[in-house]
């Protein structure tokens, strides 16, 4: 029997030993007691293989069931309901949408063409290619939020590249598994939905703050990577000269040949307006310099609108002190003849119209209106753009024709990756769109990429359509099977005395926290984070408000530590993907080994999240509060 077995089997005997002690003589038990015991069966019931939404579905009908005293009626009456409310729900309509736009860019063929981009681009960084390893798969999983797709991806593409280079094998698959984990927590992430959902929390807010703890995790990756190459070279051992060659283009490698100049703007623009080899035209050239152009187009674009909205003229001020409110003299008494069935008050006995007062004069003196004059930039913006034209004029300084080559190889597989992703975050984290409404924006966008790169066809269409519709199913299955289960855990006591039990230990919202984490990273040991938000969810949100901790802050926490969910044996689902796909002398203990360094790294970037909350908590607090 294999040991992963072994592992499995003693974490249920250890479940089931802890509640047959916890649990009171079957004469004394209350439905709390019973509570407890359906969440102890479902865990095991998971462990052994069972579907998660069924197993939540039927043991929360079973023990509803019993919390009825055996009442059909009621019983189904719940499950209804509990299901009805899931489907009402319209923060779900964003799921399918981002998973369908995620099967597409994978179908793109992107991966290949972004991963060589990088690696060339980063050929002088100590551990190049497990930096391009990480960036790719960051920038990928953001893009589709596929763990699966993208560690076996990654496994076929990075895997084989890194073992001929030299790389060691638990590092190369560390890197490759870790980074394959970021999409659930760089937004758009559908585990930021599912939380969002369960605990009652803004999804537009949770991506705004996920947004850097994502970027904070990835930066410690990449870091790791470059220390131990910098430290121990042989686990990671520079690229070759002969790796590190780009093939040029027709066009640049013959302005190279004529002009023998490492600087690629000066020679473009010299083949302008001088000579030319061979069939060479103009308008060729002119493009190559076009391309080459485009970071300071692009900067000159950017820092124009930044001066245009400093400098823009303030509103014109109009001063109201002599105007009168419209009516605000009149009164009702005798200024009509007509009676509206409105008794006058006591007292009142004047029946004689009274004339309104005449408006007020306007003042003899014009009125002060402040004309709009141009507010000058400030001296900070000045300081930026000095900054921007130096950094400029070194990259244009040292950009080679090899350069170049990279950066139209990066224009055609970063940037447009790029592009979608910062159309759809920018669109719901700056309160243009609802995530459903950004959602529908990337699958839209994830038509137009895979037509651009010409693999948009019927089969894949189909072929996303299908994968689409049994995630989604999977997923909402998943809220039903929840849903119904808190419902029979609620009916049953079980919340309340969870409650009480925790909050007799007395602890500190530090304590609790830490607990509640320790709980989580122990429970990714034999469940997926799916089953985690899921069932664990709707225990610990409760509990929050009596420790005054966020439930914002909670998520990216929870968010943070499921990484280790697929990292973590023996249900490290990243693992077995890697597994498959990975040449014949890699084993799994192998893949294990590589995994812990970065599950140490996860466990720091919570401590440094918790010392430092608004890493997570800024953006949120400057943008929606």
């Amino acid at each position: 029997m294999k040991k992963e077995l072994y592992f499995g089997f003693a974490i249920m005997a250890m479940i089931l030993i802890g509640v047959a002690i916890a649990m009171p003589a079957p004469s004394e038990m209350t439905d709390g007691h019973l509570g407890l015991l359906m969440l102890s069966l479902v865990v095991v019931a998971i462990m052994l293989g069972f579907p998660t939404a069924f197993t939540l579905m039927g043991m929360g009908v079973i023990f509803t069931y019993f919390a009825y005293d055996g009442n059909i009626q009621k019983t189904l009456d719940l499950m209804v309901q509990s299901t009805y409310k899931v489907m009402t729900n319209d923060v779900l309509i964003s799921v399918p949408l981002f998973v369908f736009m995620g099967y597409l860019v994978e179908r793109a063929n992107l991966i290949e063409k972004l991963f060589k981009s990088l690696h060339l681009a980063m050929a002088r960084l100590p551990g190049a290619l497990g930096v391009a390893t990480l960036v790719t798969c960051a920038i990928f999983a953001t893009a589709t939020g596929i763990v699966g797709a993208v560690v076996t991806l990654m496994g076929l593409l990075a895997m084989p590249s890194m073992l001929k280079a030299g790389y060691d094998t638990k590092m190369a698959a560390g890197a490759i598994t870790a980074g394959g984990c970021l999409g659930i927590l760089i937004p758009p992430s559908v585990l930021l939905i599912v939380y969002g959902a369960t605990a009652g929390v803004s999804v537009v807010q949770l991506y705004a703050g996920a947004l850097f703890p994502g970027l904070m995790l990835t930066t410690m990756y990449i870091a790791y990577i470059i220390i131990r190459a910098k430290i121990n070279p042989k686990s990671a051992p520079p690229l070759s000269e002969e790796e590190r060659r780009v093939p040029l283009s027709p066009v640049l490698d013959s302005l190279k040949r004529t002009y023998g100049s490492s600087r690629a703007v000066s020679a473009l623009v010299n083949g302008l307006k001088g000579r030319r080899e061979g069939n060479l035209t103009g308008g060729q050239v002119a493009g190559q310099l076009f391309v080459a152009m485009i970071p300071a187009i692009f900067a000159a674009f950017i820092l124009g609108l930044v001066y245009s909205s400093l400098t823009a003229p303030k509103e014109a001020e109009f001063d109201t002190s002599g105007l009168v409110s419209f009516g605000s003299g009149y009164e009702s008494s005798g200024s009509s003849n007509y009676d509206f069935g409105l008794e006058e008050p006591a007292g009142a006995e004047t029946t004689e119209s009274v004339e309104a007062p005449a408006l007020a004069e306007p003042p003899a003196e014009e009125e002060a209106v402040a004309e709009a004059e141009s507010t000058p930039a400030p001296t900070t913006f000045w300081i930026w753009l000095m900054a921007i034209v130096a950094v400029l004029g070194y990259y244009y300084s040292r950009l080679s024709f090899e350069r170049l080559e990279v950066f139209k190889m990066l224009l055609t597989s970063f940037f447009p990756l790029a592009i979608l992703i910062g159309a759809v975050l920018g669109s719901i984290v700056m309160g243009l769109a609802t995530p459903s409404e950004a959602a529908a924006l990337g699958a839209f966008g994830g038509l137009l990429l895979a037509a651009g790169y010409r693999q948009l066809s019927f089969p894949v269409l189909r072929e996303s359509a299908f994968l689409t519709s049994k995630t989604t199913a999977m997923v909402c299955w998943l809220f039903v099977g929840s849903s119904i289960f808190s419902a029979a855990f609620a009916l049953l006591g079980g919340q309340e005395l969870v409650e009480t039990w925790v909050l007799s230990l007395g602890l500190t919202p530090i304590e609790f926290l830490l607990l509640s984490q320790v709980i989580i990273f122990l429970l990714g040991w034999p469940l997926e984070w799916t089953e985690i938000i899921v069932i664990f969810m709707p225990i610990f949100i409760p509990l929050l408000p009596y420790f005054d901790v966020d439930p914002l802050f909670f998520g990216l926490l929870v968010a943070l530590n499921l990484q280790t969910a697929f990292l973590s044996p023996p249900v490290a689902m990243a693992a077995f993907y890697l597994k498959g796909v990975s040449p014949p002398g890699v084993t799994l203990n192998q893949i294990f080994m590589g995994m812990i360094p970065f599950m140490f790294i996860q466990i720091f970037a919570m401590f440094v999240l918790y010392v430092f909350p608004q890493i997570g908590m800024w953006l949120p607090s400057v943008l929606y509060r």
